[in-house]
């Protein structure tokens, strides 16, 4: 365990107020970049992507129900995998609790996976989880939006991740996307995040770098993190390629 000064209680109120003035320097940068977030421009979506869930076809606008703004999960889970990416796992954990309330402010969620929707209720079912996920295995979306990828990335060795090339790491790949609907019902990208990107919406690591030791990984959540019904049997992490991407800038 690193050893750290033991020092008076005043010594200790002395430097934490001087690294609450860092904080509060942290806290209007993050305002005034979420601000310039939301004042990117948008791209009308003109592809009818078509998903499949449980209950039948539904359109990207169908997910916006009766809200303007819409947040997608790119949840990792290829076509011959038997069950979800750790690491999006980990992420889909923090949803239901946050969107009880994003719900009342005009904000819908789902998942969307390229795999069977039989796969996506066996693991849903498993997991516990009653947020919609639905089905782009016969859809574009995914590649459209630079989380999934081919036998030609795989071949070629590279792909467009992240806003750049990137070293073929997986088929599949993390991510969050953000829409709005206007009342003509066109609907628009606004926003993608992804890697390290998603972390926000991950309060987990919020509770972490305010303890002593942190978040305790050096690879990435795969040092530690496991599907929410396995941290008994302390079994290893699944190698799907999410846990290196979180650890990647």
């Amino acid at each position: 365990m690193q050893t750290h000064d033991i020092v008076s209680r005043e010594e200790w109120l002395q430097a934490r107020i001087a690294h609450l003035h860092k904080e509060k320097e942290f806290t209007r940068a993050r305002d005034a970049l979420a601000a310039e977030r939301r004042a990117l421009p948008w791209v009308r979506v003109d592809k009818p992507y078509v998903f499949e869930g449980p209950d039948g076809k539904r359109s990207l606008a169908d997910l916006f129900g009766r809200h303007r703004q819409l947040v997608v999960q790119h949840f990792m889970f290829g076509p011959d995998w038997e069950q979800g990416c750790v690491g999006c796992s980990f992420m889909a954990d923090h949803v239901e609790g946050p969107f009880r309330h994003l719900d009342h402010h005009d904000v819908a969620f789902a998942a969307i996976s390229r795999t069977e929707v039989a796969k996506i209720e066996a693991f849903r079912t498993r997991m516990g989880w009653k947020f919609p996920w639905l089905s782009s295995l016969h859809s574009d979306f995914n590649f459209d939006f630079d989380v999934s990828f081919t036998e030609d990335d795989r071949e070629r060795g590279d792909v467009f991740y992240n806003y750049r090339p990137q070293p073929f790491e997986s088929e599949e790949l993390p991510g969050l996307s953000v829409f709005v609907k206007d009342e003509a019902g066109q609907v628009f990208h606004t926003y993608s995040t992804f890697a390290r990107g998603v972390e926000p919406v991950m309060a987990v690591y919020g509770f972490l770098d305010m303890t002593p030791f942190g978040r305790n990984e050096e690879g990435g959540l795969g040092d530690w993190v496991r599907h929410h019904d396995r941290y008994a049997a302390a079994e290893p992490a699944t190698a799907c390629g999410c846990a290196p991407q979180a650890a990647a800038a």
